[in-house]
């Protein structure tokens, strides 16, 4: 493959090489994944992953009992990970027939190969021996897919911020939104979400749908999760979760502060197009969008590459260690403690902007510039350092 020349990010011309998949999406990362269906199947899938090299199994802690919308979100959340383009082939692995291979119809409508293992009436040990002979077909077929080169506009980009204090809404949030406002334009799709952390500043939010009746979706999305997840659960308020103890020790006094610098990732110029459920990709075409999400790091990036997004930012200010298995997560930081104290972490230094030796502008760029980079096969922090964070959301009790 021939070495290209960097582009700065005010080209029109900015291109990485992904891996094109059968529904036409392109992928930045190229794993076989093996897929529990529920919590019983987790000790296959990793027997599975320990004996084919070059798969990963992605072990989680439900799917039992599960029923109603709780039971949609998880079968949502498993066919968008294993449908995701960062994904070239899933094997399925669950404790009964019909529930498997309802995940495998799902994945299969990509068009990439899958294929799905019931445990009863075989047992681990067949199941797994069988899963195996699938997964190292599937790992060997994947390891001779080529690259081919690609317009930036085929990019979905998510983000979710974590650990915040105050450089995070003065330096790498604003540098998050920096990049928004320069390839929203240029066709890509972005997401934000993290509905909890809008209390405050939902009514600047609102102003940034695309039309009233986006924001009128929105302020729906939003006073439902006040009402049935906040109010409805909470004792007496939200302290020490929102905000948590270390957002308090950076200098975020209330949820209406971090709201303020959680929005500085959307920049000053895109609107969101469409207000999506829990791992519901877009349907709307390119440009941002908002994914209604649990603000906990894990849950939300799960469920934001669910939707499909390949490559995730985010920006932390004390220092979140958050990493993904299948979307590569890209760490903005421009807090000076946290670079000297836990640097291996963090893949893009904003610090500049608060010594102003830096503008937002130079730091967008730089930002575009790692999200190149990582698209072309550069490991983030998070992936060097064995960062695999998958967890699901769980909307209730199961029956």
């Amino acid at each position: 493959m021939a070495k290209k020349e960097k582009s700065s990010a005010g080209s029109s011309n900015l291109s990485f090489w992904g891996w094109r998949r059968e529904n036409g999406r392109v992928g930045v990362r190229n794993h076989v994944i093996i897929l529990p269906l529920d919590d019983l199947s987790n000790a296959a899938c990793e027997a599975v992953a320990n004996n084919i090299k070059g798969t990963m199994a992605l072990p989680h802690h439900y799917g039992r009992l599960q029923f109603g919308e709780d039971l949609d979100l998880h079968f949502r959340t498993l066919i968008g990970a294993g449908s995701n383009p960062n994904v070239a082939a899933v094997v399925v692995i669950g404790i009964e027939d019909g529930w498997t291979d309802r995940v495998v119809k799902g994945i299969a409508k990509t068009g990439k190969p899958v294929v799905g293992f019931g445990i009863e009436g075989h047992g681990d040990i067949a199941t797994v021996a069988k899963a195996s002979y699938k997964a190292k077909e599937f790992v060997q077929w994947a390891s001779e897919l080529k690259r081919e080169e690609c317009d930036i506009s085929e990019l979905w980009v998510s983000t979710k911020c974590g650990e915040s204090d105050t450089t995070t809404g003065l330096g790498s949030c604003p540098t998050v939104g920096n990049m928004y406002d320069k390839l929203i334009p240029k066709g890509i799709y972005g997401v934000f979400g993290e509905t909890s952390e809008i209390t405050g500043a939902e009514h600047i939010c609102v102003k940034r749908a695309a039309t009233p009746e986006i924001g009128e979706k929105w302020m729906k999305t939003f006073q439902a999760y006040q009402d049935e997840v906040i109010e409805a659960n909470k004792v007496d308020d939200l302290s020490e979760s929102q905000p948590t103890k270390g957002n308090i020790a950076g200098g975020l006094s209330s949820i209406e502060e971090k709201a303020l610098g959680n929005l500085e990732k959307i920049g000053r110029n895109s609107k969101f197009i469409d207000v999506l459920k829990p791992a519901e990709a877009p349907a709307q075409g390119p440009g941002l969008y908002y994914m209604d999400t649990s603000s906990a790091a894990a849950e939300c990036v799960t469920l934001m590459a669910a939707g499909g997004y390949v490559v995730h930012t985010f920006p932390t200010g004390q220092g979140n260690i958050i990493g993904n298995p299948i979307v590569p997560v890209i760490k903005i930081s421009a807090n000076p403690k946290t670079l000297r104290t836990m640097p291996e972490h963090i893949d893009v230094d904003v610090t500049g902007i608060l010594r102003r030796e830096m503008t937002l502008d130079t730091a967008g760029d730089a930002l575009i510039d790692m999200i190149v980079r990582t698209s072309n096969g550069r490991l983030t922090a998070a992936e060097a350092l064995g960062h695999r964070e998958f967890v699901m959301t769980k909307l209730y009790r199961s029956a």
